[in-house]
C-alpha cells in the first residue's frame, strides 16, 4: 500500500500542483496554479462529500478562507475502497500555502472529516 494511506480513514492526496500562467487571474493575484487532488475512502462505510473549507495563507500572513458545498459542483459518494479525483485552480499574488478539509457524512448521518494536506504555490522568480 502506498505511504499516504491511512487505514480506516477518509484520506486526501495532493497528486500535483502546477503553475499555469496561461490561465485567467486577477491583477492582484496574477499567478494561477492548478491542483490535482484525490479523495480516498479507506473506511468500511459509504461516505458522501458534502463540503469543503480551504485556508490559503500567503508569505505576508494574509489568509483567504474558501468554503462551499460539495467538490467542484459535485457531491461524490464514495463506497469503501473508492476514490474521487478532480482538479481546480487558485490564483495567488505571492508565495502561498493552501490546506483545509473536506466534510463528509456516512450513511448514519455522522460527520467525517478529511484533512487536506498543506501544499505550496511558489511564485516563479
Amino acid at each position: 500500500m502506498p505511504p499516504f494511506h491511512e487505514l480506516d480513514k477518509l484520506c486526501v492526496r495532493i497528486d500535483k500542483v502546477a503553475y499555469l500562467p496561461e490561465l485567467e487571474a486577477p491583477r492582484d493575484r496574477p499567478y494561477p496554479y492548478v491542483y490535482f487532488i484525490t479523495i480516498e475512502n479507506h473506511t468500511n462505510e459509504t461516505i458522501t462529500i458534502k463540503g469543503r473549507k480551504w485556508v490559503v495563507t500567503d508569505e505576508k500572513g494574509n489568509r483567504t478562507v474558501v468554503e462551499g458545498d460539495g467538490v467542484v459542483g459535485k457531491f461524490p459518494k464514495l463506497k469503501p475502497g473508492a476514490s474521487f479525483s478532480y482538479n481546480s485552480y487558485h490564483a495567488v499574488g505571492c508565495d502561498s500555502v493552501a490546506e483545509g478539509a473536506f466534510i463528509g457524512v456516512n450513511e448514519a448521518g455522522e460527520a467525517v472529516i478529511a484533512r487536506i494536506p498543506p501544499f505550496a504555490m511558489k511564485v516563479p522568480r
